[in-house]
């Protein structure tokens, strides 16, 4: 491991021993036990598929360039810190950066839904952040609904005339929005006796909307800042693994 790598590893670590261990709370995204049996089970068989071709993905990523692994752990780094900043939103659940637009622009969403789903175990079980029997649809929402937004949105808008940080912006900003448009749609769909799927999805997501605009906007900035950091520090890590040669 020569010095670059070294400094992009002990920055991811760093950044997840700074600002990673949070006092425990109640929720991320969906609680523990919020959720009825068979709505924890569809998520979980619904994700499973994803988290399988991501590992693939990471092994042969790795099998070709082992420089990955400096920027994998940086990203993954990524997800855990903003991710554990949480405020209270809708009944159940609450709202957060989720950290994997910047995973999914440098690895493919498949390979940051085994990042988000490692980040979700660590916190669930030691941080007493989301739940174990939510694991499947936090995962779905977070760590693969949300960076197959962001994956796109990079590489449709990559095509175009925009400026390369506000195609960035704009793949963190909406991948972020579209993980919390999931978490309504689970959250209207195992609760809704009251008053109705439809009423209940509209009145999540206007909860929703309300704490997660401004942490999207957030979320877009600081991936920016990150970007812009690793093509300064880190280009030959970047063309390693293809990414450069999207924006130039």
């Amino acid at each position: 491991m020569n010095r670059r790598e070294k400094v992009l590893l002990g920055a991811s670590v760093y950044i997840a021993a700074l600002f990673g261990v949070m006092p425990a709370a109640n929720a991320m995204h969906i609680m523990e036990g919020f959720l009825p049996v068979q709505y924890c089970i569809a998520w979980g068989v619904i994700s499973l598929p994803f988290v399988v071709v991501g590992f693939q993905s990471i092994k042969k990523t790795l099998a070709k360039n082992r420089r990955a692994l400096t920027l994998l752990a940086l990203a993954g780094a990524f997800v855990f810190v903003i991710s554990s900043l949480k405020i209270p939103s809708v009944t159940g659940s609450s709202s957060h950066m989720t950290g994997t637009g910047l995973g999914a622009m440098l690895f493919g969403p498949t390979a940051t839904s085994v990042l988000g789903l490692i980040v979700l175990i660590f916190q669930a079980v030691l941080l007493a952040h989301g739940g174990l029997t939510t694991l499947g649809a936090n995962c779905f929402s977070m760590a693969i609904a949300g960076p197959l937004v962001s994956f796109g949105l990079y590489k449709g808008l990559s095509k175009t005339s925009l400026n390369r940080k506000v195609v960035i912006f704009i793949a963190a900003f909406l991948g972020d929005l579209f993980t919390y448009c999931v978490t309504a749609f689970q959250l209207a769909l195992a609760h809704n006796e009251a008053v109705g799927f439809g009423t209940a999805l509209v009145e999540n997501l206007g909860v929703f909307a309300v704490t997660q605009i401004p942490l999207a906007v957030v979320e877009g900035i600081l991936t920016v800042i990150i970007m812009i950091g690793l093509e300064t520090y880190a280009k030959p890590e970047l063309k390693a693994i293809g990414f450069a040669k999207d924006g130039e």
